[in-house]
C-alpha cells in the first residue's frame, strides 16, 4: 500500500484535465462551436472551419476570412466526500482561464483554399487544498497550444478534400506537497517540483460532400499526438531531496467526427454529430527518472482508458439579415473507468446545453457571443488502488466566448 501511494502522488504531474469534454480534450475554440456544443463540424460556415472541418473552406465565400476569438473559462469546485473518513473529504479550487484563438481562409485559388488555425485544443487545471487529496494533485498546469496549417480542393462544388499539419507545443508546471503514512503513525514527506515543455507534430484530413445546396455530410480525423516531456524534477522522498532528469510521455488522443447539416427550412440548419476520442491507447502512465529514483516512484501507474463517444446537435437560425441565432445540446462520455480514477481527473459523463448569436455589423463583419453550460454527473468510485472510496459531486464549467469575423 505504501509503494502503491508514493505511485500515485508522483503520478499527478500530468494528469490533470479539463471539465470540457471526456479526458482533458477541449472541443470549444470559437464563438460557433460554443454556440453549438461542439456541433460545428457539417455546418461551419465561418473562418473557423479552417480548424473544425477545412474541408468546408471550399464552401465559403470566395474572400479572404479572418476571425479572432476568446473564451472566458470557469470550472467548479468539485467536492470528493470519502466512505472511510470525514478527515479524507475534500474540495478542489475553481479555476479561471482566458483562452484566445485565431483562424484564416484564403480565397479560392484555381479551387484550392488555404487556411489556418491557432487553438488550444487540450490542457487546462486541477488544484486540491485539502491536506489527503493534495498529496497527490495540490496543482497542475498543462497548456496546448496547437497551430494548424491546411489545404483544402473541391469537385465540381459537390466533393472537398483537406488535409493538414498539426504542429502542437505544450508546457507543464507541477508543484505539490503531502504526507504520507510509512508506518502506523508515521508520517513522512513526499513533494515535487517539475516543469517541462515540448513540441509535437501530428496531421490532420476532413472530407465535405454536399449532394445539393441544403445537405453536407463530412468526415474530419485529428491523429493521435504524444506529447513527450523531458526536463528536470525535484523530489522530496521520505526527507531525501533530489534532482532527477524526467522523462515522461501523455496523449492528445485521435479524434474521428462524422457529421450531417441540413437545412430543414429556408433560416434554419440541424447538425447531428457523433465523435469518437481515441482514449484507449493510454494504458499506463510512465515516469523515468535520471539517476533512478526511488523503486516506487519508476513503477508505471496503469491507466487502462476507454475510447469515448459525445453525441451533439446544433441548430442554427437566420432571424433576419442581421441576426443569426445558434443553440446546442451534447452528450460527452467520460474514458475514466472506476478502477483508475484518481483526484487528478475525477471524470465523469457530461451534459452539455449551450446558446450564441452572431450580429452582421457590415457585409465585411460579423460580431458574435455565445455561453455554454457543462454538467457532470455525480460519480461514485471505488478505485482499485484503494486511495478513492467515495463520491465526486458538482462538478461543471461554464464558458463565454466572443469573436469577430472579417471578410475582404
Amino acid at each position: 500500500m505504501k509503494k502503491k501511494i508514493s505511485v500515485l502522488a508522483l503520478a499527478s504531474l500530468f494528469v490533470a484535465g479539463s471539465a470540457l469534454a471526456s479526458g482533458w480534450r477541449i472541443p470549444e475554440q470559437s464563438v460557433d462551436s460554443t454556440a453549438k456544443a461542439g456541433a460545428n463540424i457539417a455546418s461551419s460556415t465561418r473562418a473557423d472551419t479552417a480548424y473544425y472541418n477545412p474541408a468546408n473552406m471550399a464552401w465559403l465565400e470566395d474572400r479572404y476570412h479572418l476571425e479572432v476569438d476568446a473564451t472566458y473559462i470557469f470550472l467548479s469546485e468539485i467536492d470528493y466526500e470519502d466512505a472511510r473518513a470525514a478527515t479524507l473529504d475534500g474540495s478542489s479550487e475553481e479555476e479561471n482561464f482566458f483562452v484566445p484563438t485565431g483562424f484564416f481562409v484564403s480565397p479560392s485559388y484555381g479551387g484550392t483554399r488555404f487556411g489556418m488555425s491557432i487553438t488550444a485544443p487540450a490542457g487546462l487545471s486541477k488544484r486540491w487544498k485539502d491536506p489527503f487529496p493534495k498529496t497527490f494533485a495540490e496543482e497542475f498546469s498543462l497548456a496546448v497550444i496547437e497551430a494548424n496549417p491546411t489545404v483544402a480542393y473541391s469537385f465540381k462544388n459537390m466533393v472537398s478534400i483537406s488535409g493538414g499539419i498539426r504542429m502542437l507545443y505544450a508546457d507543464a508546471t507541477v508543484e505539490s506537497d503531502g504526507m504520507v503514512q510509512v508506518a502506523p503513525g508515521v508520517y513522512r514527506p513526499l513533494s515535487r517540483e517539475m516543469e517541462g515543455d515540448t513540441t509535437e507534430w501530428g496531421w490532420n484530413v476532413a472530407l465535405a460532400v454536399k449532394p445539393v445546396d441544403a445537405l453536407n455530410i463530412s468526415a474530419t480525423y485529428r491523429s493521435h499526438v504524444d506529447l513527450d516531456f523531458k526536463d528536470e524534477a525535484v523530489l522530496n522522498q521520505f526527507g531525501r531531496i533530489g534532482t532527477f532528469g524526467a522523462k515522461v510521455s501523455v496523449p492528445v488522443p485521435a479524434v474521428v467526427a462524422l457529421s450531417v447539416a441540413y437545412d430543414v427550412l429556408e433560416n434554419l440548419n440541424v447538425e447531428l454529430t457523433w465523435d469518437r476520442t481515441f482514449w484507449s491507447k493510454y494504458d499506463d502512465l510512465d515516469f523515468d527518472f535520471t539517476p533512478a529514483a526511488m523503486a516506487s516512484f519508476e513503477d508505471p501507474l496503469p491507466k487502462d482508458w476507454d475510447d469515448a463517444n459525445a453525441f451533439r446537435i446544433g441548430l442554427t437560425y437566420a432571424l433576419n439579415d442581421t441576426w443569426t441565432l445558434m443553440g446546442g445540446f451534447a452528450y460527452d462520455e467520460t474514458p475514466v473507468p472506476t478502477e483508475t480514477i484518481s483526484f487528478e481527473l475525477p471524470d465523469s459523463d457530461a451534459w452539455i446545453y449551450s446558446l450564441g448569436a452572431q450580429y452582421k455589423v457590415s457585409d465585411k463583419m460579423d460580431v458574435g457571443v455565445a455561453a455554454l453550460y457543462d454538467y457532470k454527473e455525480s460519480r461514485e468510485a471505488v478505485s482499485e488502488d484503494g486511495r478513492i472510496n467515495g463520491e465526486f459531486t458538482n462538478a461543471s464549467a461554464f464558458l463565454l466566448s466572443v469573436g469577430m469575423n472579417y471578410r475582404f
